[in-house]
Order: structure tokens, then C-alpha cells, then sequence
């Protein structure tokens, strides 16, 4: 095997291994796990989101033949909660839970490993989901919003996870493998990807690359700046909060 079909095929894996991290999705390939691995298949998370957006956009294609637009999106967000855990929901109730609850940083923390959900958690949690499917609703095409805004919102965290420190009362949590490391090199892969989907977005909807500059640096640096004084970093929980926060300031965009 030559070494430039072994590198693809190296990346190939490494990319699956992203989709594993981030989705339910059965995987196709044999992966040979490392941790150098797991820490690269960061880059290709946009790449995933782009993956979990065009099945999105085409169940919702195929149901709005059947179904209401109201009914249409529910189920296109069942769906999305089912591919990936509600991974990124988990993640936005136990930062809010802990932020709201915890008045130090040990506190916060604890909080935050704790699998229990209490009220701000749970108030959270709801007025997220109803508002993302209120702004799908009147995002125009709904289509394009429900393929745009996983893969742009999922370069947000590793934004936060380049220019922040990783910060947690745990040496075996899920995220570290991921989060530690993150170079610039890996961050470029992933802006590019990203601006290529951005402009691919542009062709249909005015006003993308404004509102997708606000959804992912924005976010980070606001997100990014709040843990930073209230954690003295980023959690892995805190990752996904930030997936969800970039996509309803997104969605917010492509509503106006």
C-alpha cells in the first residue's frame, strides 16, 4: 500500500471515528483506535454536521409530502435527538444546571458530573427545543436551515477548545481525548471546511457568512469568556452547550 492511500485511509478512519463520537450512526469501517486518532477526529467535526444536516433536510423533504411543516420539524428533531443522543442537549442542561446552581468553581464542576437534571437544566432544555423549532419554522427554505446549521454550529467548540484551557474535577471524562492538543493546523482544516460549506449556503440564502460569524466566533468569545470567569475553562458539557447556542443564534440569522 502505497503511503498516500494509507494516509487517506488513516483519515478515512479518523473521520468515522468522529461520527462515533458525535452520532449513533452505525459505523462502515474497521477502526483501528489510538489516541492521537481521537484527537485529530476533531477537525472533521463540521464534516459530521454537514453528514447529520443533508439527513435532515431530506427526511423533512420526504415528510413535508405527508405531513405539516410543524409536524414535519418535530419529527426531523426526534430524529436528530435519537442520531445523536441528544449529545449536545446533555450537555447544555448540565452546564446550565451547574452555571445556575454552583456558587464555586468546585461546585460548578460537581454539579456538572452529576447525571441527575434539575430546574434550570430542565427550563433550559425546553425553551431551547421550542424555540429551535419555532425559528425552523420560519427559517426560508427550512431545508437549507436544517442541513447549515449542524455542521456550521459544530465549529464553534473547537474554537473554544484552541483558545481555552480544559477544566474538570475528572481524569476519565469522555471529552479530554478529544479536547487536549487541539493545534492551529487542525483548526485551519476545519475553518476551511466550514467557509466552504458557508459558501455553499451563500448561493441560497443572503446574509450567511455575517450570521455565521456571529454564530460560531461570537458565541465562543461570549460562551468562551462567561466559563472562562465562571470555570477557568471549558468542560466537555460546555462544548455542547455551545452547539446548541450557535445554532439558534444561527437559526435567528437565517430567520430574519
Amino acid at each position: 500500500m502505497s503511503t498516500t492511500t494509507s494516509r487517506l485511509t488513516q483519515e478515512w478512519q479518523t473521520f468515522w471515528l468522529a461520527v462515533s463520537f458525535l452520532t449513533r450512526i452505525p459505523l462502515p469501517v474497521r477502526i483501528d483506535y489510538s489516541q492521537q486518532r481521537m484527537n485529530n477526529s476533531s477537525m472533521y467535526f463540521p464534516l459530521v454536521g454537514l453528514l447529520l444536516g443533508g439527513i435532515y433536510a431530506s427526511v423533512y423533504t420526504a415528510l413535508g409530502a405527508m405531513f405539516s411543516p410543524l409536524v414535519s420539524v418535530l419529527l426531523v428533531m426526534g430524529l436528530h435527538l435519537w442520531l445523536t443522543g441528544a449529545f449536545h442537549e446533555d450537555g447544555l442542561a448540565d452546564s446550565v444546571d451547574a452555571l445556575g446552581g454552583g456558587y464555586t468553581v468546585e461546585d460548578r464542576l460537581r454539579i456538572m458530573k452529576d447525571s441527575r437534571i434539575g430546574t434550570y437544566g430542565a427550563v433550559a432544555l425546553t425553551m431551547t427545543l421550542a424555540l429551535k423549532a419555532a425559528l425552523l419554522l420560519d427559517a426560508q427554505p427550512v431545508w437549507l436551515a436544517l442541513m447549515l446549521a449542524p455542521a456550521i454550529s459544530r465549529f464553534t467548540p473547537l474554537l473554544m477548545m484552541h483558545y481555552l484551557p480544559y477544566v474538570t474535577l475528572s481524569e476519565h471524562s469522555k471529552t479530554k481525548p478529544v479536547a487536549s492538543g487541539f493545534p492551529a493546523k487542525r483548526l485551519g482544516f476545519a475553518f476551511a471546511v466550514t467557509l466552504l460549506i458557508v459558501a455553499g449556503g451563500a448561493l441560497q440564502a443572503d446574509g450567511l457568512l455575517l450570521t455565521s460569524l456571529l454564530a460560531t466566533a461570537g458565541v465562543a468569545l461570549v460562551w468562551g469568556r462567561y466559563l472562562k470567569t465562571q470555570l477557568g475553562g471549558y468542560t466537555g458539557d460546555a462544548l455542547g452547550a455551545s452547539v446548541i447556542l450557535s445554532e439558534l443564534v444561527l437559526l435567528m440569522g437565517l430567520t430574519i
